[in-house]
C-alpha cells in the first residue's frame, strides 16, 4: 500500500485491522443466515437491529476460522440474543456442510492465487 502513496501510519493501522476482520465469508454467512431465520419466522427486524446484529457477528466470528462448524454455535448464540427462534438453526443444518466447504474454498483460492502470482514473477500489491 505504501507503493501506492498511502502514508505508513495509515498502512500500519489498516492492514492489521483488515486482517483481524478478514472473516468476511463467515460474517456474511452468519448475517444472512440470521436474516433468513428472522424472515422464515416472520419476525420483523428494523434496520438498526440488523446493523447491531452485523456488528455483533463481526466481533463474535473472530475465532471461528480455526474451528470446524463453529459458525453454528455463533449463529445459535446470536439467534438467542436477538429473540429469534432457535429452531431456525435446525433449518440450516442441512446446508451448513456445503456452506462450510464454500467458505473454506474462498480462503484457499485467495491463498493459491496469491502464491501463483509470486511464482509467475508478478509483483504483489
Amino acid at each position: 500500500m505504501e507503493s501506492f502513496g498511502v502514508p505508513k501510519h495509515i498502512v500500519a493501522f489498516v492492514l492489521p485491522t483488515g486482517y483481524s476482520f478478514n472473516l468476511v465469508g463467515t460474517t456474511l454467512y452468519l448475517s444472512l443466515a440470521s436474516i433468513f431465520i428472522a424472515q422464515a419466522a416472520d419476525v420483523p427486524m428494523p434496520l438498526g437491529t440488523q446493523l447491531v446484529m452485523m456488528i455483533t457477528l463481526m466481533l463474535t466470528s473472530k475465532g471461528v476460522a480455526g474451528v470446524p462448524r463453529a459458525a453454528l454455535v455463533i449463529l445459535a448464540g446470536t439467534v438467542a440474543s436477538f429473540n429469534l427462534p432457535a429452531e431456525g438453526v435446525a433449518l440450516l443444518l442441512g446446508v451448513d456442510t456445503l456452506m462450510d466447504m464454500a467458505r473454506t474454498s474462498v480462503k484457499c483460492s485467495a491463498i493459491v492465487s496469491r502464491r501463483s502470482g509470486r511464482a509467475m514473477g508478478r509483483r504483489e500489491v
